[in-house]
């Protein structure tokens, strides 16, 4: 199954094997040490998913928003 993440100012509305749920930004800041717009899709994969699929390169949330 794949994880679908969809970057909004508040966090990442995270669809997880047939799962939604929401990573808010505070929880994403504390868990990678980094400020929210620097932070990749691949470490908010490398959050939710135990062997993430990281294909591509990452991009920045501050590059999504």
């Amino acid at each position: 199954m794949s994880t679908d993440l969809t970057f909004t100012d508040d966090g990442v509305d995270v669809v997880y094997e047939g799962t939604e749920f929401q990573l808010e930004k505070d929880l994403i800041e504390e868990a990678t040490g980094k400020g929210y717009r620097d932070v990749t899709d691949h470490e908010v994969l490398q959050i939710v998913a135990e062997e993430p699929d990281l294909d591509g390169e990452p991009v920045r949330i501050g590059d999504v928003l």
